[in-house]
């Protein structure tokens, strides 16, 4: 992953970040939306306690920006301490509080445009065995990497200037499918069993373990 210097790191008021300024990107680059890790993965209150799950939201989301590897990576959050992590592990901070993870990505692709990024690939941060995501985006138009039951939609990557309109949740991967048909994009859907695997029920939790994932 490269480590990005080119950020302003203001803060207005105490606790209030800004988005930082990305200068010199490049025409590639990987948006993570990351939620606050304290609340991710409240589905998995049965299996992990609350620091347990903020622990293994922390350590996916550090697998997922390593799986980057040279692309220059942002982070949009609305939560300080993620911001603060972002930016100590080199990557970008969109700041971009109540929108929602539709909303959220988004904004930072069109942040991301605006710095001159001409593609860029989205990925969840809870892909506990990511790697390669820089190959997701290689090729022009659309592509989707859906989750293993076809379901969702765990990485996806596009023109910055596409007016893609994003719809994640149950079904997504067929969602944006049409979106893409919509655009009259080209579309490639890529089996990738290191990206289709994401945390969000108590049984996922168990691979992830045998897999050396950390949770501490």
């Amino acid at each position: 992953m490269v480590l990005l210097r080119a950020y302003t790191g203001l803060v207005a008021d105490p606790g209030v970040h800004q988005s930082d300024q990305g200068l010199g990107l490049g025409p590639r680059a990987v948006l993570v939306p990351i939620k606050a890790f304290h609340e991710a993965k409240g589905r998995l209150d049965l299996a992990l306690s609350g620091p347990e799950r903020a622990a293994l939201a922390r350590a996916m989301a550090a697998r997922v920006l390593d799986a980057c590897g040279q692309l220059p990576v942002a982070v949009v959050c609305d939560d300080n301490d993620v911001a603060d992590w972002a930016r100590h592990r080199g990557a970008l901070v969109v700041w971009e509080p109540g929108r929602g993870l539709n909303g959220a990505v988004e904004a930072g692709i069109d942040h991301l445009r605006e710095a001159g990024v001409v593609h860029v690939t989205v990925s969840h941060a809870d892909l506990p065995k990511a790697s390669r995501l820089a190959e997701v985006g290689e090729a022009p138009g659309i592509t989707l990497v859906p989750d293993r039951f076809g379901n969702g939609t765990n990485v996806i990557a596009l023109p910055s200037d596409a007016g893609f309109r994003f719809s994640y949740g149950p079904g997504s991967f067929a969602r944006h499918r049409a979106e893409a048909a919509r655009l009259g994009l080209p579309v490639r859907v890529l089996d990738l069993p290191d990206l289709a695997w994401d945390i969000d029920e108590p049984a996922d939790v168990v691979p992830v373990v045998a897999w050396g994932a950390a949770t501490s």
